[in-house]
């Protein structure tokens, strides 16, 4: 049980580090990039984002980084290291609850409401969809970032307490 704990332990580390970053990726560029764009064009750019995620790459980290987190958990608490399972328990929680949960519960909604927005004839129209849409979905994009990167450190933490 001890041979698979560290590796283990190590992997759910990565996974939360590949979500935190996948995130924050978001924060530093992609959205301040497509704000620079005509609206119409930023629209169809985050449609196509959006539609283009639904993959077999992003499924396992941003759908298996609570479960990594957890198994790896339960792994450390059965071998004995309790302190860095409370750590990784919170990471698994954190993560589960502020990343996926306010991305299924925020972002995945206004992401599927710009999609079936039909793309406006005028700037003005475009203008309008984008400004209403950026802004929000930059703010709840920003929440989910730090709740991964917290998810992050608290992992990284359990990993010293190995």
């Amino acid at each position: 049980m001890t041979a698979i704990t560290k590796p283990l332990s190590i992997t759910a580390t990565l996974f939360a580090g590949a979500i935190f970053g996948f995130f924050y990726a978001w924060v530093c560029s992609t959205m301040w990039g497509l704000d620079t764009m005509p609206p119409a064009r930023a629209i169809e750019a985050m449609n196509a984002m959006n539609a283009s995620v639904r993959n077999a790459t992003f499924f396992p980290t941003f759908f298996g980084t609570p479960v990594v987190l957890a198994l790896a958990a339960l792994w450390q608490r059965r071998a004995g290291y309790r302190r860095a399972s409370i750590w990784f328990w919170l990471a698994a929680a954190t993560y589960l609850i502020l990343g996926a949960g306010l991305t299924m519960a925020i972002n995945v909604p206004m992401n599927e409401a710009l999609a079936v927005t039909p793309i406006p004839q005028t700037g003005a129209e475009a203008e309008a969809i984008w400004q209403a849409y950026s802004g929000k979905w930059q703010s709840w994009n920003q929440m989910r970032t730090l709740a991964s990167g917290a998810a992050l450190l608290f992992a990284c933490i359990g990993l010293t307490a190995l």
